[in-house]
């Protein structure tokens, strides 16, 4: 249990090295599918400089309801699909840029962690800002007792970036436990044709990340073609046509919550 949060039982921190890797697809849908597998489960989106989790679930718009207490500021979640939700993305307009330094960032991201009404959960899941700079540092810091997941694409020169979101998470400054390597695109399926595997990034990567860091592949995600549609119109993966990707999340929740994992 976290002295920041005594009331969450288990925290994902859902990393990548780099941007563009579908990190938060990953961190969503996941934060969704525990929740359909009975868990209370929440998602902060701790991606400062550009939180895309509003407009992953539909949220776009929505507001936080803010008040004080304890001579502080608190935050409600949003619902959404049955998980409690919280970004930055609630508490500021879709055209304000974001420019804060280091400090500035990591202070705002505290107050986002600490001062959200989270209530008893059985996970929160987080999506971390991409690479490894002052906000993921902070992030580790503050809850020692999280878990990483390592989302990569399967093409070689992925594997760099990832290499350093792991390190991140392996340091002896940090030393926050690897549950496993998420590869995500892993290989296309066309609508028309689910039974066939198109592998347009290349292959292997996310084994082999997994592999160096003596961790187990805990998913190969497909490219489905509507996926992209469903995260702009604010959908999760549940709403596919095709079920290959639904059955991928749900194998994944699966693996997280096997005996010696992440249940407490």
């Amino acid at each position: 249990m976290s002295r920041l949060l005594p009331n969450v039982k288990n925290i994902i921190l859902v990393a990548s090295g780099k941007g563009g890797v579908g990190k938060t697809t990953v961190a969503s849908n996941l934060a969704v599918t525990l929740s359909r597998d009975g868990y209370k489960t929440g998602l902060l989106d701790a991606d400062l400089y550009g939180p895309s989790v509003p407009l992953s679930l539909g949220l776009e718009g929505q507001r936080a309801i803010a008040s004080h207490e304890d001579n502080k500021e608190v935050f409600n979640p949003i619902e959404r699909f049955g998980i409690k939700v919280m970004s930055l993305g609630f508490l500021m307009k879709k055209e304000d840029a974001v420019i804060w330094r280091g400090p500035m960032a990591s202070n705002a991201l505290s107050q986002l962690l600490e001062n959200t009404r989270w209530g008893e959960l059985d996970f929160l899941v987080i999506d971390m800002p991409p690479g490894t700079a002052d906000i993921s540092i902070t992030l580790t810091q503050k809850l020692p007792q999280s878990k990483a997941i390592i989302v990569i694409t399967p093409q070689q020169v992925a594997l760099a970036d990832g290499r350093k979101a792991a390190s991140m998470f392996t340091s002896t400054n940090i030393n926050i436990p690897i549950l496993g390597v998420v590869e995500n695109m892993s290989y296309f399926v066309p609508e028309n044709h689910p039974e066939e595997k198109y592998l347009l990034f290349g292959k292997g990567g996310g084994q082999q990340l997994a592999n160096e860091f003596k961790v187990p592949l805990l998913a190969q995600i497909p490219l489905v073609s509507d996926v992209c549609e469903l995260g702009d119109s604010g959908k999760t993966v549940f709403a596919s046509s095709n079920k290959i990707i639904v059955n991928a999340f749900q194998d994944l929740s699966g693996k997280i919550n096997q005996e010696n994992t992440v249940l407490t």
